[in-house]
């Protein structure tokens, strides 16, 4: 598979295994918390390992080589790999779904994802077997602990009305920049809408209090967000997609996207990613079709932009943020 901010993982899960006396049941169901395209396991024997994925671009990638996936855990396991996350919230929450499934957790992950932290605080609860450190991270593998307090609780409300869960995108507030994207829309986009990235719904939301079109596309990797979505929106004309904005094809031309699009799958920004979602709102665009965006006022867009719509503008900004408005795709094909 791929190289990804994980690419040196598969070296500490592989060493665990040779070198640091990481002894893996000989039978029975592993789960794999959280891995990343490029997460590699070999170390892993594949007919018995479940992935528990909910991103989609990640889902697709293992269920495509072959793993068995599922956005959730199921049942008990012998063993349970946990990649970690960024979000502090949600990696607890895996690690404590993880010790109450399995017998064997084992716990990877990068300095700056807060591995180090966390080992001290799973010495302190549980029966930790070996640990070692290597290329800027860390692995260790525990038994037993208690971890129930760890549990991810009952979803959180921004602005006691909107429904959000750790580790999603915003989870604490509206974000400024989507808010900026609501105040320099039009009082009207078309008959269909695409909000690509939809997140937990703050941009679908607003304009479905504001507009009149038939049809809203709500196109979101994160199972997790798209959830909360689903409960914040509950208008009829909503439609709701697990799926890659990259490569999402709604079936018919599609008069406005919308979007903040992601820029970054690690700590380090990926401009290429927002490209991506750019191409693929260009592609769904009916020919007089309408993009407008939002994205950080120094990832450079604008080429991008004017290499797929025949006429762009920036409408609106401060120093932090910019809004783009593009219109007639010159690439309708897909």
């Amino acid at each position: 598979m791929p190289g990804s901010p994980h690419k040196m993982s598969h070296s500490r899960l592989s060493l665990a295994v040779d070198d640091y006396g990481l002894l893996l049941p000989s039978e029975g169901r592993i789960a794999v918390f959280g891995p990343r395209v490029g997460f590699d396991m070999s170390a892993l024997p594949r007919a018995r390992v479940h992935v528990v994925q909910h991103l989609k671009p990640d889902f697709d990638a293992f269920s495509s080589a072959g793993y068995d996936a599922d956005v959730a855990e199921e049942g008990r396991y012998a063993a349970a790999v946990v990649v970690l996350p960024r979000a502090k919230a949600l990696a607890r929450d895996l690690i404590a779904r993880a010790a109450k499934c399995a017998d064997l957790v084992i716990v990877d992950g990068q300095k700056t994802d807060g591995i180090d932290g966390l080992y001290k605080e799973c010495r302190k609860r549980a029966d930790v077997l070996g640990s070692f450190a290597k290329s800027h991270g860390r692995l260790f593998w525990f038994e037993g602990g208690a971890f129930d307090d760890w549990r991810a609780g009952a979803p959180s409300k921004v602005e006691g009305r909107f429904v959000t869960r750790p580790g999603v995108f915003s989870a604490d507030g509206i974000d400024p920049a989507s808010k900026m994207l609501v105040e320099a829309l039009p009082p009207k986009l078309g008959r269909v809408v695409a909000d690509l990235g939809a997140g937990w719904g703050y941009l679908s939301c607003e304009m479905a209090a504001r507009q009149a079109f038939d049809v809203l596309h709500l196109v979101e990797a994160d199972h997790a967000a798209l959830e909360c979505a689903k409960e914040n929106l509950t208008d009829p004309r909503a439609q709701f997609h697990w799926a890659d904005a990259t490569n999402f094809k709604p079936g018919h031309r599609v008069d406005t996207v919308v979007m903040n699009p992601p820029f970054h799958t690690g700590r380090k920004a990926e401009p290429a990613l927002g490209e991506s979602f750019i191409r693929a709102a260009a592609k769904m665009l009916a020919p007089s079709g309408h993009l407008w965006m939002v994205a950080n006022r120094h990832l450079p867009y604008e080429a991008t932009l004017q290499d797929a719509f025949q006429a762009v503008e920036a409408v609106a900004g401060d120093t932090r943020f910019k809004v783009l408005h593009a219109q007639r795709p010159t690439r309708t094909r897909g």
